[in-house]
């Protein structure tokens, strides 16, 4: 990287490719298979048992999903194949070397009920799995909390192997502190003004989440929303247009992730959905108006920015799904493709607060994809606005008269009011255990 480049700006690539990485299944029970795979790597025989905890919100992330190959739902078949066949250097994308007999292994494993997960109480972590896995006599813990990777804790025979005394935001662990005194004209700035080859990188966004799309199409993945309303188009029930297009493709992306599909996604802020959202609309508008790589790339990274600015104000998982936020950044990147500048963007995404801020997140599922494709049609419709001079005014609701009050709004109620909501809907979910 350039040591020309403006130091702010060296800091909003740093936090892009911090936070926008590839991502095999939904990054909560992958965050736990890495886990029992760090552990398994640390033992000498044959796993025998996996006994893990998690934080309430983490649970609720990975009771209804479905882990990439192995056409199962749920944390125990993650940590059991993460143990047996995860690649402990792969990060989020553990499981993406899993073979046959590892999932055969996986499955046996649970079947014989030496697999349990278990709810770890109290947690003051969002985002926290400890697993002890076992082999015959041997065992090894590893504990990850407040980040999908960062492990804390590595234990082995009762022997402490590793600690990181660091905490977030210290010796220059999070990238992310850039954004509290940040605004989104300053990113505005740095997408039209950074050298291409700088940002060049965020393309891969596009390749990887545009093959999981055209995957989800098949019709094979979750509820196959993108695949159906694709179905119902060529019927002549929907119209066959740039909005359309961004609904389907996104939502295909969604349901191939969710569903399993051995794929990775992009993704940002820890979470493919995220990703997918923030990816798909930029790229399908990029095509309607054939810009080029580099007016993609700076759509993208406008795009990936503002979604990750707005998150940074969240906590890591709330009760407010957000596919939204995320959207709200792919507003921003469509806009900007489409001629607009940063009022029209921050018109945009007023007018998305005052319209789906109340979408609650009640854990990853399949009906993800159901508010990804709300999300995504949402954010068409604010730019449509927008474009022509016409938002959601700073007198309604909790839309502010300034943008960046209007989303300090938005992330106030699910950092203080939402806690409440995201308690019942975890209590709501444990109860169909």
């Amino acid at each position: 990287m350039s040591e020309q480049i403006n130091p702010l700006w060296n800091h909003f690539i740093r936090a892009v490719q911090e936070e926008v990485k590839p991502a095999l299944g939904c990054t909560e029970p992958v965050s736990l298979a890495l886990a029992c795979a760090i552990a398994a790597e640390h033992l000498p025989g044959e796993v025998t048992q996996i006994d893990a905890w998690v934080s309430p919100n983490l649970m609720k992330n990975g009771l209804g999903v479905t882990v990439p190959g192995t056409g199962m739902v749920g944390l125990p078949i993650a940590a059991a194949l993460g143990a047996i066949g995860g690649n402990a250097q792969a990060g989020l994308e553990v499981l993406k070397d899993a073979s046959g007999d590892a999932l055969a292994k996986a499955k046996a494993l649970l079947q014989a009920g030496r697999v349990q997960v278990k709810l770890q109480e109290p947690c003051d972590e969002i985002l926290y799995s400890r697993a002890c896995v076992h082999a015959g006599n041997t065992s090894a813990m590893v504990t990850i909390a407040g980040g999908h990777t960062r492990v804390v804790e590595i234990v082995c025979q009762g022997e402490t192997r590793f600690v990181l005394n660091e905490q977030p935001g210290e010796m220059g662990g999070d990238p992310l502190v850039v954004f509290s005194h940040t605004t989104l004209s300053q990113i505005v700035e740095f997408v039209e003004q950074v050298p291409f080859d700088a940002i060049r990188f965020i393309l891969e966004a596009a390749r990887l989440n545009d093959a999981l799309s055209r995957e989800g199409l098949s019709g094979k993945w979750g509820l196959h929303i993108g695949a159906t309303l694709h179905k119902q188009r060529a019927r002549g029930w929907m119209a066959q247009d740039i909005g359309s297009d961004i609904v389907i493709r996104t939502s295909a992306a969604s349901d191939a992730r969710m569903g399993g599909a051995k794929l990775p996604a992009m993704s940002n802020s820890g979470s493919g959905n995220q990703g997918i959202t923030a990816t798909m609309p930029v790229v399908v508008v990029a095509e309607y108006v054939q810009a080029d790589d580099e007016r993609l790339a700076r759509a993208l990274m406008l795009s990936h920015l503002a979604a990750i600015y707005i998150h940074y104000q969240l906590p890591r998982l709330s009760a407010l799904c957000a596919a939204t936020t995320a959207a709200m950044g792919a507003a921003a990147g469509m806009a900007w493709l489409m001629g607009g500048n940063y009022q029209t963007i921050a018109m945009a995404i007023g007018s998305m607060i005052g319209d789906v801020s109340g979408i609650i997140c009640d854990g990853a599922s399949n009906s993800c994809a159901m508010k990804v494709s709300t999300s995504v049609g949402s954010a068409w419709k604010a730019v449509m606005m927008a474009l022509d001079d016409s938002a959601v005014t700073g007198d309604e609701g909790i839309v502010a008269h300034d943008v960046e009050q209007s989303i300090a709004n938005l992330c106030s109620l699910a950092c203080r009011s939402m806690q409440a909501t995201d308690q019942q809907i975890i209590e709501i979910m444990a109860s169909k255990v």
